[in-house]
C-alpha cells in the first residue's frame, strides 16, 4: 500500500452523525488515506460511497484501502467544493450523507517535498492538487505587498504580518525565495527576539496563510456550505470537520442560515420572504475530540465538528 496513512479525526463521531443506512449514498468529499470511508464502505450493503479528493496521490492510497468494498465505491479526482458537478456527472440526484474533513492530511504536512512544512527543505509548492496553476512560489515571491500582508494576516491570524510582508518583498528584489526553509529565514528574520522565543514555530502562521491562499480553502468551503445541503435527500446529513476559527465560523454560520426560517423583520405582521428551514442542527455545539483521542493524536485538539440535517 502507498504510504499515504492518515489518521482519522473524531472517527466515531462522523459515523455516528452521519446515521448511516445500509442502503444510503454518502460522499467523503475530503477522501484523504480513506479513514472515515472505509468504516461508512463497511456499513453499506446495496448502497454506494462516492470519496472525491484533489490529491491524486491520496486518491491512489484511498484505492488500495477501499479495495475490499470496490464493488460499492466511486472514487472522483476533484475538489470537494465541485460536490453539486460531481454528483450530476454521476446522475445522482440526491445522496443520505456527506463528510468534510477539512484538516490537511497528516502525510501532506509531513512529506517535506510537498512544500507544507517549515520543518524541511523543499520547492515552495504546497499544492494540494498538483495540477493546479497555483503554487506558494507564486504567491511568495508575484503578489503584492499589501495582499501579503492581507493573507498572513486574515488567514494566519499573524500579528506581524506588516513586517514578514516588508521582509518578503524585500528579499524577493535580490533573488526569488525558491525553498521553504529559505522563506522560514525570511520569517525569522522579520520578528522580534520575544516572538521567536514563543513555544509555537515562528513560520506556522505564515504558512498556514499562504497554504490556505494556494488552494483557496476559505473559497471552497463557502461554495460548498452553499450546494452541499442541496445536495442531500430529506433526512440526509452533512458532517464536517474544521481545524481553525476562519473555517469554523463559515461552517456554523453556513448551517445556522439554512436551519433558520422566516427573515423578515420582526415588525412585519406577517411572512412575505416564504423561506423555510431547510436543516435542522443535531448538535447545537460542535463535537471535540476525548482526552483519549488527544492522547492518540495531537492534531485533533483544534479539530470541531458540526452536524445537520435536512429537512
Amino acid at each position: 500500500m502507498s504510504e499515504f496513512h492518515h489518521v482519522s479525526v473524531l472517527l466515531d463521531e462522523c459515523i455516528d452523525g452521519l446515521n448511516i443506512k445500509p442502503h444510503g449514498i454518502y460522499v467523503d468529499g475530503t477522501l484523504g488515506g480513506a479513514g472515515h470511508s472505509s468504516q461508512i464502505a463497511k456499513r453499506l450493503t446495496t448502497g454506494r460511497l462516492i470519496g472525491i479528493d484533489r490529491d491524486p496521490v491520496a486518491l491512489k492510497a484511498a484505492g488500495e484501502r477501499l479495495a475490499p468494498y470496490a464493488d460499492r465505491v466511486t472514487l472522483v479526482h476533484s475538489n470537494f467544493c465541485e460536490i453539486a458537478q460531481v454528483l450530476r456527472d454521476l446522475d445522482i440526484p440526491g445522496v443520505d450523507g456527506i463528510l468534510l474533513d477539512l484538516g490537511v492530511s497528516s502525510p501532506q504536512l509531513d512529506d517535506g517535498s510537498r512544500g507544507f512544512s517549515y520543518m524541511a527543505d523543499a520547492p515552495l509548492d504546497m499544492r494540494m492538487n498538483n495540477e493546479d496553476s497555483l503554487s506558494a512560489y507564486d504567491v511568495v515571491n508575484t503578489w503584492s505587498q499589501d495582499e501579503l500582508k492581507r493573507i498572513l494576516y486574515e488567514y494566519g491570524e499573524e500579528r506581524y504580518a506588516p513586517r514578514i510582508a516588508a521582509a518578503i518583498c524585500s528579499r524577493r528584489e535580490t533573488k526569488p525565495i525558491e525553498t521553504t526553509l529559505e522563506l522560514v529565514d525570511v520569517i525569522r528574520g522579520a520578528m522580534p527576539a520575544a516572538a521567536l522565543r514563543e513555544k509555537q514555530h515562528p513560520a506556522k502562521r505564515s504558512f498556514q496563510a499562504i497554504r490556505i491562499a494556494v488552494n483557496d480553502e476559505l473559497g471552497s468551503v463557502e461554495k460548498v456550505m452553499r450546494d452541499a445541503i442541496p445536495c442531500l435527500n430529506p433526512g440526509g446529513r452533512l458532517a464536517i470537520i474544521t481545524f481553525h476559527s476562519l473555517e469554523d465560523r463559515i461552517v456554523k454560520n453556513g448551517m445556522a442560515a439554512a436551519g433558520k426560517g422566516c427573515t423578515c423583520p420582526p415588525n412585519f405582521p406577517v411572512c412575505v420572504c416564504g423561506k423555510k428551514p431547510q436543516v435542522r442542527l443535531v448538535n447545537r455545539k460542535p463535537i471535540v475530540s476525548g482526552d483519549e483521542e488527544l492522547e492518540r493524536n495531537p492534531r485533533a485538539r483544534s479539530a470541531k465538528l458540526r452536524v445537520c440535517e435536512k429537512l
